[in-house]
């Protein structure tokens, strides 16, 4: 079995070598072709998600949480943060017969795609002391972000399993001997893989719209000015 995995922050770059595959229709049928039909298992393709849950830390300052955001200035001040890092597992395998009088084989291929959320880390500044009112403001405002990861992650799922059900009818593979996993690599590699991280990426337009100016404004505003306040008093 094959595996590739991916983390939100690394990206594998694979290059494999090209060779033609295609579907039993297209070759014709064949002695061979109707063995691989009686013999092989026609592929599946399975799609899972998982999550983590959240967890809450009050540990860190406003300063450092300034400088773990990639969406900030160094001179604005962070009242929270939510931080998640996800997972990208691909395997593909299956089993393969060869015809040595034409040089072809067949691929029954059997691909699985796993998508993870890490625990969720959500940060509330150590400024506001837990209890508190700017500290039910600030984790209620990080709340909302994590919601939206955890609501997002099955319809990926789903659209992904929409997809691959698309790219892989239930229909045997042919290509060149020695060729039909390389091809089917190949194609995970330099599609599915940039395809999984761009749908899981398009989230994050959601999230920055939880973060407007107004949202903003709100926040430093709440609790009578204490958040303000608190700020000021701490950082």
């Amino acid at each position: 079995m094959s595996a590739i995995m991916i983390n939100s922050s690394a990206f594998l770059s694979l290059l494999f070598l090209l060779g033609l595959i295609s579907s039993a229709s297209s070759w014709g049928r064949s002695p061979f072709q109707m063995r691989c039909e009686e013999t092989l298992t026609h592929k599946a393709v399975v799609v899972s998600s998982s999550q983590s849950g959240y967890r809450v830390d009050n540990t860190v300052s406003s300063r450092v949480l300034n400088t773990m955001s990639i969406h900030t200035y160094a001179s604005e001040q962070m009242l929270g943060l939510t931080e998640l890092q996800s997972s990208i597992e691909i395997e593909f395998d299956g089993p393969v017969l060869q015809d040595p009088q034409s040089g072809t084989e067949c691929l029954a291929p059997r691909v699985q795609v796993a998508l993870r959320y890490m625990p969720i880390k959500v940060y509330v500044a150590r400024e506001f002391a837990e209890g508190t009112c700017p500290y039910a403001e600030v984790l209620t405002h990080e709340l909302r972000h994590v919601q939206v990861y955890r609501e997002n992650l099955p319809k990926v799922e789903a659209q992904l399993r929409s997809a691959l059900a698309k790219r892989f009818p239930p229909k045997l593979l042919y290509a060149p001997a020695g060729q039909s996993k390389l091809v089917l690599r190949h194609d995970i590699d330099t599609k599915w893989l940039t395809y999984i991280k761009e749908e899981m990426a398009k989230v994050e337009a959601i999230q920055r719209s939880l973060d407007s100016d107004e949202e903003a404004y709100r926040l430093s505003h709440a609790c009578a000015g204490a958040v303000a306040q608190e700020l000021g008093l701490h950082y």
